[in-house]
């Protein structure tokens, strides 16, 4: 008994009903990293990226602090 376009049919379907769980799990991972992305800039406090780019102007250059000093100190001969 030859049933070529029943066949396919299933096979259609199974394709298609893949591809939509695929689509509706990719939907749902994109909507709860959004999600968290918006919750995140709405707890963050407005000053506080002033201060943060603030303190790291302040922090360009060579600075000696105590663990640079204490190498100078171990490299002595």
């Amino acid at each position: 008994m030859w049933c070529g376009p029943i066949l396919e049919e299933v096979q259609m379907n199974e394709k298609s009903s893949k591809l939509s769980r695929r689509a509706f799990l990719l939907s749902v991972g994109a909507g709860g990293a959004a999600g968290a992305a918006v919750l995140v800039a709405k707890t963050q406090a407005p000053g506080t990226t002033q201060a943060a780019s603030q303190e790291k102007r302040d922090s360009r250059g060579y600075q000696e602090t105590a663990h640079v000093q204490n190498y100078y100190r171990t490299t002595q001969v």
